[in-house]
């Protein structure tokens, strides 16, 4: 069996569970159940949205303190994909940063059940989550071998 995680972290972290290469489960966790999460799966890999990769933040705001604000969220961000790299890496987890921009456009509820076949509920956050993964779908297991993040 190989089981990938795709992961949208984030204030509302999206994980999206690929079982030989099929959209398995959809869910939608709290930073600190990250490490939880992957050490409870234990995949084969987990892809990540890395928006450590982009290297334009969007932190202009309408003000100073709305690009502030911005600028920590992105600081969050960037901590949590620093956080999904240090705990493959500890557990041999080959781990693949995905940029925002190479991610691709937000997709909707309606065009995600046409390329992933999966008819439940599912929230954005879910949705980025699966879609980072569905490219490393049908991928086999790297464990001992290189690693990204």
């Amino acid at each position: 069996m190989s089981l990938i995680l795709g992961m949208d972290p984030g204030a509302s972290t999206g994980v999206a569970t690929i079982v030989d290469g099929e959209l398995a489960r959809l869910d939608t966790i709290s930073p600190h159940e990250i490490e939880r999460t992957i050490r409870a799966a234990m995949p084969a890999r987990v892809v990540f949205e890395d928006s450590r990769l982009q290297s334009h933040t969007w932190t202009r705001g309408k003000s100073g303190a709305a690009s502030a604000k911005m600028a920590r969220n992105v600081g969050q961000v960037d901590a949590w994909c620093t956080l999904i790299t240090a705990i493959c890496g500890e557990l041999g987890i080959p781990a693949h940063g995905i940029s925002p921009a190479a991610k691709g456009a937000k997709v909707q509820a309606d065009r995600f059940a046409i390329v992933t076949g999966w008819m439940g509920r599912s929230n954005e956050h879910e949705r980025d989550a699966a879609m980072v993964a569905w490219p490393y779908r049908r991928a086999s297991d790297l464990r001992g071998g290189a690693r990204h993040g």
